[in-house]
């Protein structure tokens, strides 16, 4: 199953608080023969929330370390496709479908590569459907 992944869907595998049966469901589908394609963004996205969990006590600090090694341990390409094309792209894609330029970014990766989209932002998944994207649903 390859895809492009959202990061509120791998946060659902990490924070004790915000687990959910889709997004466990999800990652047992995940085999090593998988691809979940991310934008760049999606690691800054990761170490921003998981530094946020521990600051409000949510999460240990030993515990947030431990979660990053296993996302380096999922089969995680990081798509860098990058440049002012790109940009515009995103700026076009947010103002379309009403959504941030962080979320337009997945949208776009998930255009260009011709995959589905993981995510449990539901912002994100009316985004995804209105611009004809496949909502891959955990």
């Amino acid at each position: 199953m390859d895809c492009v992944l959202d990061c509120s869907l791998a946060l659902a595998w990490a924070l004790p608080d915000e687990t959910s049966t889709r997004a466990d469901r999800f990652l047992a589908r995940v085999s090593r023969e998988s691809v979940l394609w991310v934008p760049a963004l999606w690691w800054y996205e990761i170490a921003n929330a998981l530094t946020t969990a521990q600051r409000r006590q949510r999460l240990a600090g030993a515990d947030a370390l431990r979660l990053v090694e296993l996302y380096g341990m999922l089969p995680i390409e990081t798509d860098g496709h990058l440049n002012p094309d790109t940009v515009r792209r995103f700026h076009t894609l947010a103002q379309e479908y009403t959504v941030s330029a962080y979320d337009a970014a997945y949208l776009e990766l998930a255009q260009r590569r011709r995959l589905g989209l993981a995510t449990l932002d539901r912002r994100l998944i009316t985004a995804a459907r209105r611009a004809g994207v496949e909502v891959i649903h955990p």
